[in-house]
């Protein structure tokens, strides 16, 4: 029969298309993408190490007075300049001119039991002459004298002291200078030394920034520092004057403290930026390649790397020294001639197919686009 042949031929077809419906789909390859690419060759710095710095005073006094007592007022107020000898606050001196009263009286009566003991030993004299006395009850009338005299010098010496004492219940400035800060305000009971008031001396100030422990060993005393001020484009020249010898607890850097000869033209506190000469390397050959050439995986850096035998590219880890400008400095991971994909680095995977980006320009156009520039497209 020749219905059978065709049942066969339609159960064939059938099984043939439903193979072909099960059968996996035929991967789509990855496009090949045109980069630019920029070969690796040692270049300078142009940049060098540059840190915020702040203005300080060479010399700045945490002035107290030197007794205790009750604060009454406070004559000056933060920011204000100050004469040296200036009064700068007042304790309350009532208890001092009691005592300097009670040294006074002592001295008085020191002073008449000295003049009595003078009289005797004239009396005693005159009958010494006349022999009417022994010379040993002379003697005696004289150390009497001797005794009165040295009553007198302690107790002119306690009435000096508390003259002093009332005197130093007034805070006067040692030097001429700017209140930068009040630590006690009226009413306040305050042993001695006590601060007061802070006095940033008029004179020499400081440029104060900090460095890390891994440059401080390259930073000297009396070696040069540009300082460039924020607030306008003013620069200035200065020199190491310290370095600290005891790393700070927190950030674990070190300050640098640099002289500057005009600083006085920059306000106290002020930020400005310095750079060391020291730290310099503006002009030292190093490996670069632009920031948009990095790739990042969350902890460690990377680049394309062009594989010309292939026309592919691979992933290359590098290590990061520091910045320079809008480029960074390659530490590790890259050799002079290795070709670098500088653009569209997210768009791309390992051992995926590439060709070289040419840039077409017009004849207008004096200078053509150098041939190992590249970006992903």
């Amino acid at each position: 029969m020749k219905t059978q042949p065709l049942y066969l031929l339609g159960i064939a077809l059938t099984a043939l298309v439903a193979l072909s419906a099960c059968s996996k789909p035929t991967p789509e390859q990855d496009p090949v993408r045109a980069v630019k690419v920029l070969a690796v060759a040692a270049d300078g710095i142009r940049s060098g190490a540059e840190y915020a710095a702040e203005v300080r005073p060479r010399v700045e006094s945490r002035l107290g007075f030197r007794v205790g007592g009750k604060l009454l007022r406070r004559m000056v107020e933060v920011g204000q300049h100050v004469r040296a000898g200036q009064a700068l606050a007042q304790l309350d001196a009532s208890d001092f001119v009691l005592s300097a009263e009670a040294a006074q009286a002592q001295l008085s009566a020191a002073l008449a039991n000295r003049d009595l003991a003078v009289s005797d030993f004239k009396r005693f004299k005159d009958l010494r002459e006349q022999n009417f006395i022994s010379s040993a009850e002379l003697e005696r009338r004289d150390a009497s004298v001797k005794a009165a005299q040295s009553q007198v010098e302690q107790a002119q010496a306690q009435v000096s002291a508390q003259r002093n004492q009332t005197a130093y219940a007034t805070l006067l400035a040692d030097a001429p200078g700017v209140v930068t800060a009040v630590d006690a305000e009226p009413g306040q009971v305050l042993s001695a030394g006590t601060p007061v008031v802070r006095i940033a001396q008029d004179g020499p100030r400081d440029i104060v920034f900090s460095v890390p422990e891994d440059k401080v060993a390259l930073v000297k005393v009396g070696s040069g520092v540009e300082v460039r001020a924020w607030g306008n484009q003013s620069v200035y020249q200065g020199k190491v004057r310290e370095v600290g010898a005891l790393a700070d607890a927190v950030t674990r850097t070190f300050a640098v403290k640099v002289a500057l000869a005009s600083a006085d033209l920059l306000p106290l506190g002020s930020t400005v930026s310095a750079l060391p000469r020291a730290l310099d390397r503006s002009g030292s050959p190093a490996l670069k390649v632009p920031t948009s050439a990095l790739q990042h995986d969350g902890k460690n850096a990377a680049v394309w790397v062009l594989e010309r035998t292939s026309m592919t590219v691979r992933l290359q880890p590098i290590g990061v020294a520091t910045a320079d400008g809008n480029d960074v400095v390659v530490a590790s991971g890259l050799q002079p001639g290795m070709e670098v994909v500088v653009a569209g680095v997210h768009v791309l995977s390992p051992g995926q197919k590439v060709t070289v980006y040419q840039e077409h320009l017009s004849p207008a156009v004096a200078s053509p686009a150098p041939a190992s520039s590249a970006i992903a497209k």
